[in-house]
């Protein structure tokens, strides 16, 4: 089996790696200015998208270009949030070079796309290729990837369950009084199939993830502490899979608030998928707790002024409503700004961290708001990486969706596995 990777090797953004010159595992864009996309010319027999991220499938309407007519191949919620996705690029960026793709490419998405559930092995340019949940969205998936010879585990993101400790708050359980030990939006992967050669995400090599039920704990009497106090809290939260997380967690411990953004859009689009999340009635619960934002006659400057949470796309504050939001609340020291992700170098929220100001729309802001970071990820830490490689411990290892691959991969290597991590361009032969 002969992979390229076009993307994604010794960094995070623009994941593709294509398979014996035929099968496109993932084709993404990675977000900076300009944004960048997968190196050199492609024409799939067909393409496996692994979950609905910018970074996984932004750039996969460019590849229905021309006469080309790929079949794509995913789970429903990542068709429909892969599409969610391109129509924003569109809105945002259509007509610019920082879109590669056209409004008529999106449509064609709709003509190709073939949708797979866990698995249930389907056929793609002559592989045999299965799902298995990753537990890091709704809808994410591993990709066993079989050419008759050679079963590659594509692990793609992946998330896994906590398992320090052994009791939980009644706020962490679920309908049958069972802790949940990860995250409340979809469970963690427990999938360990069969391989003949791994290739692993690598996004929190060296990073522990905060015990998720201490962190949740945290943060809800943080928010709850502004709001007695009369302040207002934005929440910036990415649309997919952090919005959801957020509500969850607002409706369990009873924390008021609004959503806006694209968020809004897929909470309503994952309840009609509700076979890939964790628990489809709690989603419902949070959806309902929540005030849906419209934005008409000056709603959210009037909302800024309320005693609430405001869950709020942008994550990293470089776009959305919360450009509206922080403006208003960030003169007043009892307000509170609460990121809920890892802030990239460079982006507006990452410089209010360091700097007690930012760059929202265009203008330098000092902000005298509270700023706190929590750190929610979807990711496996390094515990959680390790608990999974385990399982192949045996097996060659490739890494890759990391800044530091080829430090991860010499780490396992000095623990006696067989890890390597390719670069961008290189093609490789496994077996």
């Amino acid at each position: 089996m002969k992979l390229r990777f076009l993307g994604g090797a010794g960094e995070v953004g623009r994941s593709a790696i294509l398979v014996n010159e035929s099968l496109l595992l993932d084709y993404g864009m990675k977000t900076e200015t300009p944004p960048q996309f997968p190196v050199g010319t492609v024409e799939p027999e067909a393409v496996v998208a692994s979950h609905g991220h910018l970074d996984h499938v932004g750039s996969i309407p460019s590849l229905l270009s021309g006469s080309r007519r790929p079949p794509i191949h995913w789970t429903p919620p990542t068709r429909e949030l892969a599409l969610t996705l391109a129509r924003d690029t569109l809105k945002l960026h259509g007509g610019t070079y920082d879109c590669p793709f056209t409004e008529v490419d999106v449509r064609r998405v709709t003509q190709v796309s073939e949708t797979h559930g866990y698995r249930e092995p389907f056929e793609a340019a002559g592989h045999e290729v299965t799902f298995f949940n990753a537990g890091h969205i709704p809808g994410s998936a591993h990709v066993l990837v079989d050419d008759g010879e050679t079963r590659l585990l594509y692990t793609a993101d992946f998330h896994t369950d906590d398992h320090r400790g052994s009791d939980a708050p009644a706020s962490r359980t679920d309908r049958r009084g069972e802790p949940i030990r990860g995250q409340r939006l979809v469970a963690g992967t427990t999938a360990r199939p069969d391989a003949d050669v791994v290739l692993t995400e690598s996004t929190y090599s060296d990073v522990s993830h905060e015990d998720r039920a201490t962190l949740e704990e945290r943060f809800a009497e943080s928010v709850k502490t502004t709001l007695w106090e009369g302040g207002t809290v934005v929440i910036p939260a990415f649309a997919i899979g952090r919005t959801q997380e957020m509500l969850m967690i607002c409706e369990a411990h009873d924390i008021p608030c609004y959503v806006d953004g694209m968020g809004k859009q897929v909470t309503k689009m994952l309840r009609r998928h509700p076979e890939f999340v964790r628990d489809s009635d709690a989603l419902q619960r949070a959806k309902s707790h929540a005030r849906f934002v419209d934005g008409r006659d000056g709603q959210r400057k009037r909302i800024a002024a309320q005693n609430t949470a405001i869950v709020t796309t942008s994550g990293m504050l470089s776009g959305g409503p919360a450009m509206t939001y922080i403006p208003e609340i960030r003169d007043r020291p009892v307000n509170k700004i609460a990121l809920t992700g890892y802030q990239v170098e460079g982006t507006p929220g990452r410089d209010l961290l360091e700097t007690g100001s930012a760059e929202i729309d265009g203008q330098r802001m000092p902000v005298a708001a509270q700023v706190e970071s929590y750190d929610f990820s979807a990711h496996a830490d390094r515990d959680g990486l390790r608990a999974f490689l385990e399982s192949y411990h045996d097996t060659p290892l490739l890494v890759n969706h990391g800044d530091k691959c080829e430090q991860y991969a010499t780490e396992l290597a000095g623990d006696g596995f067989d890890a390597t991590a390719p670069a961008i361009g290189e093609t490789i032969e496994v077996r």
